[in-house]
C-alpha cells in the first residue's frame, strides 16, 4: 500500500489527486482545496509565530490580532481532544484572510520552480522556460439582494499567447521567488482577457436569474392551477347537487315537498354563485402577484458591478 500510494503520488497529476482525495503519507487528514489554500495563507501570515507541525495543524505561540484568539494546538479537522477546531469561520482564519486582503500588493516577478513541487501538473510542463505577464482582479456583482465575488486570472506569455484561466490559478500550485520588479506598462491582452472573462460571469449570472424568474413563475402558475381546478371542481359538484334538487322537486307529491326541493336549489344556486366569484377573484389576484412579481425582479435585476485589480506581475517558469 505504502509503495502504491507513493507510485500515485509521483505519477498523478495535481488535478487526478484532487479528485480521487489522495494524501500524502505524512498527513493524516485530506484537504479539500479550500483548507490547503487556507493552511497555505495561514502559513505565510503567522510566519514565527506559529509552529506547523504537519500540513493540517500548528501550534499558536502568539497571536498577531485583536478579540480572544486562544493559543494553543490548531487542527484541520480536529484529531485531538485538546486542540481547537481550525475552520474558514474560526476567529483567527478570519483575521488570517481579512489582513491578507487588505495588503497592498504591489508589482513584482514571480518565478515558478516547477522541479521544487512534489507531484505533477501536467498542463504546466509546456510552459517550462516561458514567461509572460498575469494578474488577478476581484469582481463583484450584486443582483437579486444578494453579492458575490469572483477572482479573475489573466495571463499571456511573452509570445502573445494567452493561458487559460484554471492554467493560470495552477501557476499558484508551485514553489516560488518573489522579487520587485518595475513593470512600466503591463500588455492591454491583459484587461482584454479579464473584460472578457467579467462579461462571460456577467452573462452565466444573467442566466442563473432567468432560471430563477422562470421558476417563481412556474410556481405562481402552479398555484393559480390548483386554485382555478379546486374551485371548478366544486361547481361541477354544486351544479350536480342543483340538477338532482330540481329531479327531487318534479317528483315530489305534495307542495311541501316542492317547496323544500325548490329552498334546496335556491340554495345551491346561491352557493354556486359565490363559487364563481371566488373564482374570477382568485384569478384577478393571481395576476396582481405576477405583476408584483415581475416589478420585485425587474427591480432586482440591475447588476451592480464592482472590479478591483488585486496585483499585477511578471512571470516565469524554471
Amino acid at each position: 500500500m505504502t509503495q502504491t500510494r507513493r507510485k500515485l503520488l509521483e505519477n498523478f497529476d495535481e488535478e487526478v489527486r484532487e479528485k480521487l482525495r489522495l494524501q500524502d503519507a505524512s498527513s493524516k487528514a485530506v484537504l479539500d482545496r479550500f483548507e490547503q489554500l487556507l493552511m497555505r495563507l495561514t502559513r505565510y501570515e503567522l510566519k514565527d509565530r506559529a509552529e506547523f507541525l504537519t500540513e493540517s495543524s500548528f501550534r499558536l505561540s502568539a497571536c498577531p490580532f485583536d478579540g480572544e484568539i486562544p493559543l494553543g494546538l490548531y487542527e484541520l479537522p480536529r484529531r485531538s481532544g485538546d486542540a481547537h477546531t481550525y475552520r474558514l469561520n474560526h476567529p483567527l482564519a478570519e483575521a488570517i484572510i481579512a489582513h491578507g486582503k487588505s495588503r497592498e500588493l504591489s508589482s513584482a516577478e514571480i518565478r515558478f520552480n516547477y522541479d521544487a513541487y512534489d507531484g505533477r501538473i501536467s498542463v504546466l510542463k509546456p510552459l517550462r522556460g516561458k514567461s509572460g505577464y498575469l494578474s488577478l482582479s476581484q469582481l463583484t456583482i450584486e443582483s437579486l439582494d444578494q453579492a458575490e465575488d469572483h477572482l479573475i486570472f489573466s495571463a499571456i506569455t511573452d509570445s502573445g499567447e494567452p493561458l487559460e484561466e484554471e492554467i493560470a490559478r495552477r501557476l499558484f500550485s508551485l514553489p516560488a521567488e518573489v522579487g520587485q520588479s518595475l513593470l512600466a506598462a503591463h500588455p492591454s491582452e491583459l484587461e482584454s482577457i479579464t473584460q472578457r472573462r467579467q462579461t462571460e460571469i456577467q452573462r452565466t449570472i444573467s442566466a442563473r436569474n432567468a432560471r430563477f424568474f422562470e421558476a417563481e413563475t412556474d410556481k405562481l402558475d402552479g398555484w393559480a392551477d390548483d386554485l382555478k381546478v379546486g374551485l371548478e371542481r366544486e361547481i361541477k359538484e354544486i351544479d350536480r347537487q342543483i340538477r338532482e334538487a330540481r329531479r327531487a322537486s318534479t317528483a315530489a307529491l305534495t307542495l311541501e315537498e316542492k317547496l323544500a326541493c325548490q329552498k334546496q336549489v335556491k340554495a345551491l344556486e346561491s352557493q354556486r354563485n359565490g363559487k364563481r366569484r371566488s373564482l374570477f377573484d382568485a384569478q384577478d389576484q393571481i395576476d396582481k402577484q405576477r405583476d408584483e412579481l415581475i416589478t420585485m425582479i425587474e427591480g432586482k435585476l440591475v447588476q451592480q458591478t464592482a472590479s478591483d485589480q488585486l496585483f499585477t506581475a511578471r512571470w516565469e517558469l524554471i
